[in-house]
């Protein structure tokens, strides 16, 4: 009977979880090898089928303790068994998950599969490449690294190796320059095999919705200054009124009429200049400088909600854009048309086989089951954890929160006790900032403003007495070490162990309970002590945006909600966060499956032209009399590579269109709801016929310049030029899927809202 504990125990377990009985067994039985592997003058590489063997992880154990010097933990092996079952594994912050990673990765090559180890960005992708670099060519593998700096050639040749380190968007971005190839000897990206997802929570379900983006260089509008102007004479609450969980404004019939005097037109007749009035009020309304985004150097940077970093690279639509531009009365920066795009999880769902690991995967255990078709596999910690995670401290309003969030700084600093404090946005940690130095106190303050700092910040955050005031940020995927980095001996680490370790401060809870797990598990690391708390009040976004219905229990004379229920509440928004955020991923996907099937099915056709002579078979096809009057005088081999670059040309060209069509058609589809019927059916209902006339176009288009062209002139002189630059980014929301930046699914209700016109 000795099954029915663990049978109970996967019973109660979140759906998804993985049981870890055989991966004990194959641990257990190579700790009994070690002692005779570790005897070994040399280790010779596994072979592809022992991988997973007991014999298998005995070598590599031995191989990372040689090469790396450190000893791959029990659990370390059994993280890596977990990844080389296609599972996302669940370990804990310092359990080692770069090494179980590179081990897994290892395996996967063995077996002969080439191995894309996808990261969050550069930084990691080298770090763990250069760090790893001895353990795979001890097994006798390749590894190379690609960050955004990278050469052609040097992405060719980290492309080649049996592993590759890239970040998720440097990856996807090539994947998008190669589908506009017109010569195979360019192509950077071989067939996707196998992906090793760090970070995966991150990854496959943050930012799994954001799409990255080729574009055609182009020059910028010039509407969004007027329209920025306009919108800041505008109020809240007369003019426009914002929904109750902030993702959407819109002109009451005060604001249309006061819209329309200002333009002298009736807005509603001129669509284009109602879109234009809409970004702008979403910039204006919505958008909030300090917490979605900052201006350095003359520019607008994004903020990555889920990381608090700055996204590099990355923005909003062009419209909105550049509404937030002309907002912060700054130069418009480079627009373009769409040329490809493709969203992070259709780019990772192009691999037959994903696995991932991150600290905090449980909690997403049921998207990555409806998304990946992944299971978790919680990995237990070497050393139990002992961290002491008090109960939330709930307050009526915002200032007795703050106020006691400085006395607790305060009080756990005289002891000289490590603090690091988590804020939400970066306004935020600059007005703590100024909050603690007027007590006296020295924070350091870690924010997307100062991100280039951040190992350095991090490597001093354990030491006695350091206070770090830190965005979401706080250092992921590095370790903070008590006593600091640098110490020489043990002392100053005992001497933080006896002050409790290091002590942990949310200053609210975020929309994801994951990211208040992922705030506390920095402290706590391998069985070290520490602490944490989080500071809530009934003013914070989540509780307003979430739960506007509910009030907070009474507080006591000390402004402290006592009551249980007052946990329950913050709990409550908490989960109907999360539950909006799951819909809008939904959502995105709805609408964006459909366009990643038909440009599934558009590039193996595109592949088929480029590698051969389809685009020429085609074309003589559709004119034999003219395929053969060329062939006479120009040669077969001439008219066929004409006729490839013709019917590349064409398609490229026809499906950029579709996209800006179907992107229109997302625009309004919502108002459809008025007339009863279901926006994603009539998405489809116009995506369907569009690309069937999409496919039609390809070869009229084709046809048409066959008939006239000149095969022994250059095809770009003849109306087949190509952008003269184009340039990749990441947008903030997807705009085919994710209703909160849709600026005109409230149309609808401003034109339910206007009065009659005489």
């Amino acid at each position: 009977m000795a099954w029915m504990p663990q049978m109970i125990r996967r019973f109660l377990e979140k759906p998804g979880s993985v049981d870890l009985t055989r991966f004990q067994a194959v641990v257990t039985e190579a700790a009994r090898l070690e002692a005779e592997v570790e005897s070994r003058a040399e280790l010779t590489p596994p072979e592809g089928h022992t991988v997973g063997t007991a014999e298998f992880c005995a070598v590599v154990r031995e191989a990372a303790r040689r090469t790396l010097g450190e000893r791959p933990y029990d659990v370390q092996l059994m993280g890596m068994l977990a990844l080389l079952d296609g599972n996302v594994a669940e370990m804990a912050t310092g359990e080692g998950k770069t090494l179980s990673g590179a081990l897994a990765a290892a395996g996967f090559a063995l077996r002969g599969r080439r191995v894309h180890v996808i990261s969050v960005n550069d930084y990691l992708a080298r770090r763990d490449a250069e760090w790893m670099g001895p353990l795979y060519e001890s097994l006798g593998l390749t590894v190379g690294w690609i960050g955004e700096s990278s050469t052609p050639e040097e992405r060719r040749a980290a492309y080649s190796r049996d592993v590759t380190y890239a970040a998720v968007s440097e990856l996807g971005f090539d994947v998008l320059r190669d589908r506009l190839r017109t010569d195979p000897a360019d192509l950077l990206v071989p067939a996707p095999e196998v992906a090793l997802v760090d970070e995966a929570d991150s990854v496959l379900v943050d930012e799994a919705r954001v799409p990255l983006i080729l574009a055609g260089a182009a020059d910028p509008g010039q509407a969004a200054p007027e329209m920025a102007a306009l919108v800041r004479r505008l109020s809240r609450g007369y003019h426009f009124e914002i929904d109750d969980e902030g993702r959407n404004v819109f002109l009451t019939p005060k604001g249309t009429d006061t819209v329309e005097k200002a333009l002298g037109i009736d807005l509603y007749d001129h669509p284009g200049t109602v879109t234009e009035v809409n970004l702008a009020l979403h910039a204006h309304a919505l958008l909030t400088r300090d917490v979605d985004y900052i201006v350095r150097d003359g520019r607008v940077h994004l903020i990555n909600p889920s990381r608090g970093r700055v996204a590099l690279l990355q923005r909003w639509p062009d419209g909105l854009q550049a509404a937030v531009e002309a907002k912060e009365r700054l130069a418009p920066s480079e627009t373009g048309e769409i040329l490809d795009s493709i969203t992070i999880q259709g780019l990772l769902t192009r691999y037959p086989e994903i696995c991932g690991m991150t600290g905090t995967a449980v909690a997403v255990g049921d998207q990555l089951r409806e998304f990946y078709d992944l299971k978790v596999a919680v990995i237990p910690p070497n050393r139990p954890c002992v961290r002491a995670d008090e109960p939330d401290r709930i307050f009526a309003d915002s200032d007795d929160k703050v106020r006691a969030i400085v006395e607790e700084i305060a009080a756990q600093h005289a002891t000289g006790r490590p603090i690091l404090v988590g804020t939400l946005d970066v306004a935020e940690s600059e007005r703590l900032d100024l909050r603690l130095r007027a007590r006296g106190l020295t924070p350091v303050v870690l924010n997307a403003k100062n991100d280039a700092e951040e190992a350095a910040i991090i490597a001093r955050a354990g030491a006695r007495g350091a206070i770090t005031v830190s965005t979401q940020m706080a250092g992921r995927g590095t370790d903070i070490r008590l006593g600091g980095v640098g110490t020489t001996d043990d002392q100053s680490e005992r001497l933080i162990k006896d002050l409790g370790g290091l002590y942990v401060i949310g200053t609210g809870r975020h929309d994801s309970s994951r990211l208040d797990d992922q705030l506390r598990g920095r402290s706590g690391r391998q069985g070290d002590p520490g602490g944490s708390v989080f500071f809530v009040s009934g003013a914070d976004e989540l509780l307003t945006a979430y739960a506007p219905d509910l009030a907070l229990p009474a507080a006591d004379p000390d402004g402290v909600v006592r009551h249980p229920h007052g946990g329950w509440t913050v709990g409550h928004a908490q989960r109907v966060a999360e539950g909006v955020h799951l819909e809008i991923h939904r959502n995105t996907w709805r609408y964006t499956r459909l366009l990643e099937r038909q440009r599934a099915q558009l590039l193996e056709q595109r592949d088929r032209i480029l590698h051969g002579d389809a685009g020429g078979r085609a074309l003589a096809a559709a004119c034999p009399e003219r395929y053969a009057e060329l062939c006479a005088s120009a040669g077969e081999a001439a008219v066929e590579r004409a006729a490839r670059q013709i019917v590349l040309y064409h398609l490229d060209r026809c499906w950029t269109e579709h996209l800006a069509h179907m992107a229109d058609v997302r625009e309004g589809i919502h108002l459809r709801a008025l007339g009863r019927l279901n926006p994603l059916d009539e998405f489809n209902r116009e995506a369907v016929p569009a690309y069937r006339r999409l496919l039609d176009e390809i070869g009229r288009r084709s046809k048409e310049t066959f008939e006239t062209v000149d095969v022994s002139r250059d095809l770009a002189d003849q109306g087949l030029g190509r952008p003269t630059a184009t340039w990749t980014y990441l947008v903030q929301d997807n705009p085919f899927g994710s209703e909160w930046d849709r600026v005109l699914s409230r149309v609808a209700s401003a034109l339910k809202g206007r009065r009659p016109r005489r």
